[in-house]
């Protein structure tokens, strides 16, 4: 298994801890006066989503994770599965809502997206950096509101509630970022 040393950290790398596959989030190299130089990160599970905080020496190295990522395409949900198509084979792969964590608020149907597997098992999905959603409930847009003037909840197509700007109506289409679910801009 091939390994990957601290000094090497970078954003999205994925790593193994106990056997088990973590992305990391963000990574700060420290040199204190005294003592040896660390390196504290901010790591999330790739199979629970949940985000841990951990320290390594510098230069330690620790074993990179077997994930793999494939391209596929979202097809539709089916109960509280939801059903993907790998684009080179025509496979169907079912995950659940677990393993899909926030990222079921952005998918949209016919969607490319790439599904992680860790050792085969298929453990997540890594969306598009941005989406474009129709806007189908929201209160009504007034004349003279701005962009800047405040916000207000949309329901979007997907079922995701964000925030958006006052002049946003039903029936708009906007860009989300789906990192962190916030409106970009009208399209």
């Amino acid at each position: 298994m091939a390994t990957i040393s601290t000094n090497n950290f970078r954003n999205g790398a994925k790593i193994e801890l106990n056997g088990e596959p973590y992305s990391i989030i963000e990574f700060q190299h420290v040199k204190p006066g005294k003592g040896g130089a660390f390196v504290r990160t901010k790591l999330k599970n790739l199979k629970t989503g949940r985000v841990i905080d951990k320290t390594f020496r510098a230069g330690e190295k620790v074993d990179e994770a077997p994930v793999e990522e494939k391209n596929m395409q979202y097809l539709y949900p089916e109960g509280d599965k939801f059903c993907f198509m790998d684009n080179e084979t025509y496979e169907q792969l079912f995950l659940t809502a677990e393993q899909l964590q926030g990222s079921r608020d952005f998918l949209q149907e016919n969607t490319n997206v790439q599904i992680l597997f860790h050792r085969g098992q298929p453990i997540g999905v890594d969306l598009p950096i941005f989406v474009e959603l129709e806007v189908i409930d929201t209160d009504p847009g007034m004349r003279g509101d701005t962009a800047s003037g405040g916000s207000k909840p949309a329901t979007l197509s997907t079922g995701a509630v964000v925030q958006v700007p006052l002049f946003i109506n039903i029936g708009d289409r906007i860009r989300l970022d789906t990192r962190s679910g916030e409106y970009i801009e009208r399209v």
